[in-house]
């Protein structure tokens, strides 16, 4: 007979079928103490497996650190001249802004076997500074050329730079080169405002190539006055071969420009030629100059060439080297030209006289140029052809065939040279001249007082 007993869910057919026991000798609970022993051992295990592995991590992570580490330190350590950000909190109020030229001018350094290499990138801040002091110097002239015999005057016009260097009580006082200046007729200087004034050649130096021209503080307005400036004189003894340069000049005479570039050399021997094959035991003058790349063109002569500080430490020339380079310029160093510019600016101004008023000698000659003078053994300077009757050179004794070599105290190595020493004074006047006469021994050397006529002719 069927029955379903539901209090235990088995099924019975036939006779009721007994519900198994558990064995007795099993305690209650062992089952869960097995697996909480298991879950204990696997953590143990895990722990360990897990340590072993976080251990090894580690040790790969610090070898890894030191060869980055020895890497990084056999690299050149990059620096930076960049000033560092100022915090959070700051204001401009009170960020300090004391930065100096030379400091705002680099952006960005980098050690290259421990020396610091800066870039200069730009020189605004010189510029500014300096170029009030920087004049334009234009200079017309009279050019006199030869022809069968026969001598010819033109006039021409020539541009150039000047330094503005000192004041007295009555003058500024401007350097340049003295080929700017040379057998000028008239002298125009024109300031960083524009302006323009006349000038008057103070003291010159050919050998040195310098000259110190002088204006008239009257001849200036107090608005110019306020907008120009005296230039701070360097240390050109003190430079370095690579260091920075700037170049401020009248460029081919279109007024001032800016070029920048490095010293490439130092102590460069040119002759006063301007020839770079310096031979020794001959006369020519040997003078030391800088060479750097930054530009200097035509109408850059006399102007300035500064350190990244904005002090003058070269007086730029293009008469050396000129065309027949590229990438090369020469400046005068300031060291060496300090002190003849200083003594050419306590010479006293020399002012030309009027056309009618003009002096004369009452000679004609021919130069005698340096080739001539190696030829024939003749002393350089200017041959006396003829000499009129009746004027001075004839009263003091001169001759023909004498060669007059200088006027009070001014070297004279050609007949534009004579006329233009001339010019500064009027009939009149008695001045001292050099000559070198012939002799059984040779020429021999004869200073003679000659009273200036007032009489033009084609002579001097």
């Amino acid at each position: 007979m069927y029955e379903n007993n539901y209090s235990d869910n088995t099924y019975h057919y036939g006779e009721p079928v007994k519900k198994q026991e558990e064995p007795h000798n099993k305690k209650k609970g062992s089952g869960n103490g097995k697996k909480i022993a298991l879950g204990i051992c696997c953590g143990l295990l895990f722990g360990i497996f897990a340590g072993i592995g976080f251990e090894a991590v580690t040790t790969a992570s610090s070898l890894a650190k030191n060869a980055v580490t020895k890497e990084t330190t056999a690299q050149p350590e990059i620096q930076s001249t960049v000033p560092e950000a100022a915090d959070s909190d700051s204001t401009p109020d009170t960020a300090d802004t004391s930065v100096s030229i030379a400091e705002s001018q680099s952006l960005g350094t980098a050690v290259a076997d421990g020396t610091v290499l800066t870039t200069t990138t730009d020189v605004t801040e010189v510029v500014k500074k300096v170029m009030p002091s920087v004049v334009s110097v234009n200079n017309k002239y009279i050019e006199t050329t030869s022809f069968f015999g026969q001598q010819y005057n033109s006039e021409g016009e020539a541009s150039g730079s000047g330094i503005i260097v000192g004041q007295n009580d009555s003058e500024l006082l401007i350097a340049t080169n003295n080929h700017v200046v040379e057998s000028a007729e008239e002298l125009t200087v024109q300031f960083a405002d524009g302006s323009q004034s006349q000038a008057q050649i103070k003291g010159t130096d050919a050998d040195k190539d310098l000259a110190v021209i002088a204006v008239q503080l009257s001849d200036i307005s107090s608005d110019t006055m306020s907008s120009i400036s005296i230039a701070t004189l360097g240390d050109s003894n003190a430079l370095t071969v690579g260091e920075p340069v700037i170049a401020i000049g009248n460029a081919l005479g279109y007024g001032q420009s800016v070029t920048t570039g490095v010293v490439s050399a130092l102590n460069r021997a040119i002759a006063s030629d301007g020839s770079q094959n310096v031979q020794t035991g001959t006369d020519t003058e040997v003078n030391t100059f800088i060479q750097t790349d930054a530009a200097i063109n035509p109408g850059n002569s006399g102007g300035a060439l500064l350190n990244i500080h904005g002090e003058v430490i070269g007086i730029n020339s293009n008469k050396i080297g000129g065309s027949t380079v590229e990438g090369m310029g020469y400046a005068i160093p300031i060291s060496d030209a300090k002190p003849i510019i200083e003594n050419l600016m306590t010479k006293q101004t020399r002012l030309k006289v009027n056309e009618d008023s003009k002096g004369y000698l009452g000679i004609t000659g021919i130069d005698v140029v340096a080739e001539y003078s190696e030829i024939y053994g003749m002393p350089q300077g200017v041959y006396v052809s003829s000499v009129t009757e009746g004027t001075g050179a004839a009263q003091a004794g001169l001759v023909k065939g004498d060669i007059i070599t200088g006027l009070n105290g001014e070297e004279i190595k050609s007949m534009e040279e004579l006329k233009n020493e001339l010019s500064y004074y009027a009939a009149g006047t008695t001045v001292e001249l050099t000559i070198m006469q012939g002799s059984p021994t040779g020429y021999q050397a004869k200073t003679v007082q000659v009273t200036l006529g007032g009489v033009p002719t084609q002579q001097q």
